[in-house]
């Protein structure tokens, strides 16, 4: 269903619940929360944090278990800017997220290390990717946090991937890992002795700082996110770039070894090349919302891409031409990615990919694979700037933005209507809203994990009443 539909409730109520650890602390009465629309009922009207940090309905809690500058158990400090994240279980029980960091070497206060580079001699510097020219480390990477999963106590911190630059998003793997990207095509400089662009993988197992592996065969692009085909092993792979992008494929020479190297591919759509999918007003609407378009992929070469052009090559090539990939996820045998910037209104688009029965098999363009435009916003108030999702375990979309003024949770039910679940209270020194990311849920789908990724940089854990969303 369409966001141009009117078949929403609006919310303003003003009775309020405030949200501290995991107990909902009832009685409270405070300001009322408006300024967003529901197309479909969801969890109820949000009530207004008194601590000023997050808005939930009623029956939700939020514990916040983690901030930017706090000091982790392997001795250094919780480096800043959160982003994507996963949410694995550790042999003993244990819940581990492997969360990263969109930083870049110039972020010194947000440097896990100190400032100052006080606290560096407590790793292995051979542990750390890059530098720049005049010596110090870039602070791109994750982090992990291991959890009671009770209580969602942090037993343990440490980062896990060091020296990488902006890592955006990522994706988690049916095999145990977390595969981190990087959202730049920064190369060989001042700020650089090493090209960057790509992925990075993060096995969920691990107790400290891995040796980090760039993943060239999967693209040097700027990269968002990735999510995996659990059947086929086929890495799908989003592009947050500005003027266009491409959506990709990789096909891995080993299932489940990304290292082993493999194919790369972009989207087309079938009798269309180069179709222009962004919808923009200036440059046409080509898709309406629901429409499917058979696919066919397009075998991508110089992967590695010196020239940082590969999207251009790609729809010269006849790929579909996207705009601003970000978050993507993988459901139940299908998956969605967002394009932030995507509509006439530019502010998002939803798409959906069903795989053909014979994904990336000979005989694939005989039953090919379907693209479907499964949203698109027209209306801030009721998604503004859709970015990192997962599918949560009733088949909802849980969908964070990151618009120009308040940041929402949204989710989207299969028929592509959308309500709201969560708004970021807080602000930065200048009244700024930070955006929200790292959607995540826990095996067991009790508790959402999410990232308000500034003003300081602070990880959530909400439990509520998941399941009982009315219909």
């Amino acid at each position: 269903m369409s966001l141009t539909r009117r078949l929403f409730l609006r919310n303003s109520i003003a009775t309020t619940a405030a949200f501290s650890g995991l107990a909902a602390l009832a009685g409270c009465q405070s300001r009322d929360v408006t300024g967003y629309l529901n197309e479909v009922t969801g969890y109820g009207p949000l009530r207004a944090d008194p601590a000023s940090l997050f808005d939930l309905p009623r029956g939700f809690s939020y514990q916040v278990i983690s901030s930017a500058g706090d000091e982790m158990t392997d001795g250094l400090l919780a480096p800043g800017d959160f982003d994507g994240m996963g949410c694995f279980t550790r042999d003993d029980g244990r819940l581990i997220l492997v969360r990263n960091h969109e930083l870049n070497p110039a972020q010194v206060e947000q440097s896990p290390f100190g400032a100052d580079n006080e606290r560096i001699g407590l790793i292995d510097r051979d542990r750390i990717h890059d530098w720049t020219a005049d010596g110090y480390p870039h602070l791109g990477g994750t982090s992990h946090l291991v959890l009671d999963p009770e209580t969602l106590a942090v037993e343990e911190e440490y980062l896990s991937l060091a020296g990488t630059y902006n890592n955006c998003s990522g994706g988690a793997t049916p095999w145990g890992s977390w595969v981190s990207c990087e959202e730049t095509t920064v190369g060989i400089g001042d700020s650089a002795r090493t090209e960057h662009g790509y992925c990075f993988e993060v096995p969920a197992s691990a107790t400290g700082l891995v040796e980090p592996v760039p993943l060239k065969a999967m693209g040097r692009f700027r990269h968002e996110g990735i999510a995996v085909d659990p059947e086929t092993g086929a890495v799908y792979e989003t592009e947050d770039e500005y003027a266009g992008a491409a959506f990709y494929r990789f096909l891995p020479n080993v299932h489940g070894q990304l290292s082993e190297g493999g194919r790369l591919q972009a989207l087309a759509v079938r009798g269309r090349p180069g179709l222009d999918v962004r919808n923009w007003a200036e440059t046409g609407p080509t898709v309406a919302v629901g429409d499917w378009l058979e696919v066919e992929w397009i075998d991508l070469d110089d992967v590695e891409s010196p020239n940082a052009d590969l999207w251009e090559r790609a729809v010269a090539a006849g790929a579909a031409h996207f705009t601003r990939c970000e978050g993507i996820f993988w459901g139940d045998g299908e998956c969605y990615f967002t394009a932030t910037d995507g509509g006439p209104a530019h502010i998002g688009q939803i798409w959906r990919y069903q795989p053909s029965p014979l994904e990336g098999q000979p005989g694939e363009a005989g039953q090919p694979a379907r693209l479907q435009l499964f949203v698109e916003s027209d209306d801030p108030e009721i998604m503004e700037k859709c970015d990192n999702l997962c599918v949560a375990p009733w088949g909802d979309l849980i969908v964070l933005e990151d618009g120009d003024d308040d940041q929402y949770i949204r989710g989207v039910t299969p028929a592509g209507q959308v309500y709201t679940i969560g708004r970021n209270a807080a602000s930065g020194p200048d009244g700024e809203k930070s955006e929200i990311t790292g959607p995540c849920f826990s095996p067991d789908g009790s508790t959402l994990f999410f990232n308000v990724q500034r003003y300081p940089g602070r990880t959530f854990a909400v439990r509520g009443p998941w399941g009982d969303r009315s219909l």
